[in-house]
């Protein structure tokens, strides 16, 4: 066993290693289409301030193919990684993950490199929300998933999540929830009122946990229930099932 003084420099050693890669290394950033400084500054957990500071920058005009400095940890690919470990492992989302490196499939070869954005930790929320759309978004899962297990319960919640991080959807869990495209309601039981019945506590806090960044679907961006028809829902790539529900890109 170590002396006990060694051990202590040895562990703040370490320590300090570890927090200064977490937090000061730099990642380079593609530009692409329909980003902004303020949604970069998002994704990568910094300030617009600080974007311009870092790039030496006189405007806000970016433009796609732009690289540009972040702050952002790099992770080699190993054998056994897939995209939603690597997410897990550094506490963040699996779109965060893609968008952050520009890649929306799941291929990697061992040695890759991959930029990823630093988690915040001053707060486990991974977007922000009102009470009411914590509600919302409980009654949304109680609706969509009571009975079912309760990953497939929070899974619900998950995929909300991610459609609000993803600029193809609202940007919030309000206008998500209510989104109707083409005269399609988004969710059923906005359309059939089912959305309007008091929350049950397992779908709380299972709104709670998908709020804070649990996400069982994998990054899904839609879900349904295994006796659904709809050829398009089934021909999307699967990336979770869990009791009778199935969650796809």
């Amino acid at each position: 066993m170590l002396h006990s003084r060694k051990l202590r420099i040895i562990l703040s050693v370490v320590l300090t290693s570890v927090l200064f890669t977490s937090y000061t290394f730099a990642g380079s950033y593609r530009v692409t289409w329909g980003d902004t400084l303020y949604k970069i500054s998002q994704l990568f957990n910094t300030s617009v301030t600080k974007l311009y500071a870092d790039n030496d920058l006189k405007s806000s005009m970016i433009y796609p193919g732009q690289v540009l400095k972040v702050p952002a940890a790099t992770y080699t690919v190993s054998k056994g990684d897939t995209l939603y470990l690597i997410s897990k492992k550094y506490g963040i989302s699996l779109y965060s993950l893609r968008k952050a490196n520009n890649k929306w499939n799941d291929y990697l070869y061992i040695g890759q490199k991959l930029i990823v954005p630093v988690s915040n930790t001053a707060t486990n929320k991974v977007i922000s929300y009102t009470p009411y759309e914590l509600d919302l978004l409980a009654r949304l899962i109680k609706a969509e998933a009571e009975g079912q297990p309760y990953d497939a319960q929070v899974a619900v919640g998950g995929v909300v999540v991610n459609r609000v991080q993803s600029s193809s959807f609202p940007n919030n869990v309000n206008d998500v929830i209510h989104q109707v495209i083409n005269g399609y309601y988004q969710f059923t039981p906005v359309k059939n009122g089912w959305i309007k019945n008091p929350a049950t506590e397992t779908a709380k806090q299972a709104a709670s946990d998908a709020l804070e960044g649990k996400d069982p679907s994998n990054g899904a961006l839609f879900y349904f229930d295994d006796s659904a028809t709809n050829t398009w829902l089934w021909s999307k790539p699967i990336l979770a099932r869990i009791g009778r529900m199935v969650y796809v890109e």
